[in-house]
């Protein structure tokens, strides 16, 4: 642990069991943070991500909860309050992907995508608020998407919420700003992170990103942390692309 940029600062990283979710936790660790570790269904991988934290000196701990459970997640920011002290850092990586064209679509499968995006992120920041605005003020980062600017097929659900986070975003940075809580959102790309198996193979995405490459998760784990950093302290309300120019938007 060798910069302690976030030492004393504790953190709740939602989805953090695997993927970008992971990378967050695992980066905002090596900074110094307590990290508590949500995941929904991922108990061994999210173990594994607190074990890791653990074995290289920094804190964590698991907290499991499904995000689209008000009581749960009330339990679960509880949870880490208790444990670690205070709430500095809340990121709302927890979502749900499965592509399905709009005509083919549930009513069901269009509300799982938003419990979790939505209303997952509204249950997480009603909860943590209390103890961000107790500890001076922090950090709210919300994960986007390309598609909720750029649209995709079989992803209509996920593409409404994603851009629904963005106005949620922008609109609660003017509102918890006299707090000193800053919120913004990280929209990655296309980016190299296991997939569920009913997602096909994405065939040239090398050749439509001109950077030539899939993103890493790590490379979306440093654009959080310097945005929670103090090399961020005047950002807010702001989306970040970090894509390899798949998306360019002003």
């Amino acid at each position: 642990m060798s910069n302690q940029e976030f030492a004393g600062k504790v953190a709740l990283v939602t989805g953090a069991g695997k993927n970008i979710g992971r990378s967050i936790a695992l980066s905002l660790a090596a900074a110094g943070a307590a990290v508590g570790v949500n995941t929904r269904e991922s108990r061994a991988q999210a173990e594994s991500v607190v074990r890791e934290i653990e074995a290289a000196g920094g804190k964590a701990a698991l907290f499991m909860a499904d995000v689209a459970d008000p009581a749960a997640v009330n339990t679960m920011v509880e949870g880490v309050v208790k444990q670690f002290g205070r709430l500095d850092m809340l990121v709302l990586n927890a979502s749900y992907r499965k592509e399905t064209l709009f005509m083919d679509m549930s009513f069901e499968e269009w509300r799982r995508v938003m419990s979790i995006s939505l209303d997952g992120s509204f249950h997480c920041i009603k909860a943590s608020l209390p103890h961000l605005i107790k500890a001076g003020g922090g950090n709210i980062v919300t994960l986007g998407g390309d598609n909720a600017l750029d649209g995709a097929i079989g992803k209509v659900n996920s593409s409404a919420a994603k851009n629904g986070l963005v106005g949620m975003t922008r609109a609660l940075a003017k509102e918890l700003a006299k707090y000193g809580i800053r919120v913004n959102c990280v929209s990655p790309g296309p980016i190299a992170t296991s997939r569920p198996a009913y997602r096909a193979p994405d065939k040239g995405v090398e050749g439509r990103v001109p950077l030539g490459r899939k993103g890493y998760p790590e490379e979306i784990a440093e654009t959080v942390r310097f945005v929670c950093g103090a090399g961020g302290g005047f950002i807010t309300g702001q989306t970040i692309h970090v894509n390899g120019g798949t998306l360019m938007s002003s």
